[in-house]
């Protein structure tokens, strides 16, 4: 069994008939391995909706924490997952091969929004407001990462409760990715991408008020 976490700030039924994860889980409901469970009218972060789920006694094998506005456009999605996190502890659909003192994110490596360069980076993800869209392609698949994007990331639940990896609440919507990803890496575990299509309706709020104040708490965690 595979556990498909999510945070939704629709209703329940709003978020079966409108959001691009739920008409993409309705639509593959012929895969008894995924079962959903959204946080529906949510207004919590994150860290503390995906650490719950992990922490649930009846919580499956395997967990994917995804955004709510992500279109899950493999239907084989659930061998892709379970094929991946053979080969890593931790797998994403993007990141980046090295990690820079004080970057706060996959693709930008400081507070200016500096692209990496992208021979470093890894992965393919597909943008749009429909499902199937144009597809945006940084480095090859797969390959071992030191920090990935939050909108997918799958791992086995028994590896992160037995290194005692967690989502820090600290960081609700902005850079609890890469602070994942440097605890992760921090006890030992490896991170890859894997070949996983979706597409992704939004491009992040990078440089935003919210964004920068997150960043600020990082780098008082991490200090660089």
């Amino acid at each position: 069994m595979i556990d498909v976490v999510t945070a939704t700030r629709l209703s329940e039924a709003d978020f079966w008939a409108q959001s691009a994860l739920g008409l993409s889980l309705a639509r593959l409901k012929s895969d008894s391995r995924l079962k959903a469970f959204p946080s529906f009218e949510n207004r919590r972060g994150l860290p503390e909706v995906y650490n719950e789920r992990l922490a649930a006694p009846d919580c499956a094998a395997h967990v994917v924490f995804v955004h709510d506005d992500v279109w899950l456009d493999d239907y084989f999605i659930a061998d892709r997952v379970l094929e991946g996190v053979e080969r890593f502890d931790v797998i994403g659909v993007a990141g980046n091969r090295r990690r820079h003192p004080g970057q706060p994110s996959w693709a930008i490596v400081d507070h200016k929004l500096t692209p990496e360069e992208r021979e470093y980076l890894s992965g393919c993800v597909a943008h749009g407001k429909q499902p199937f869209g144009p597809v945006s392609t940084w480095g090859a698949v797969p390959a071992e990462c030191e920090v990935m994007d939050g909108v997918l990331l799958a791992a086995k639940r028994d590896t992160l409760r037995a290194h005692d990896v967690r989502f820090d609440p600290r960081f609700a919507f902005h850079l609890y990715d890469i602070d994942f990803c440097r605890t992760a890496r921090q006890k030992g575990l490896r991170l890859g991408t894997w070949p996983i299509c979706i597409t992704h309706q939004s491009r992040g709020r990078f440089g935003t008020q919210e964004w920068f104040e997150s960043y600020g708490k990082y780098l008082e965690k991490w200090g660089s």
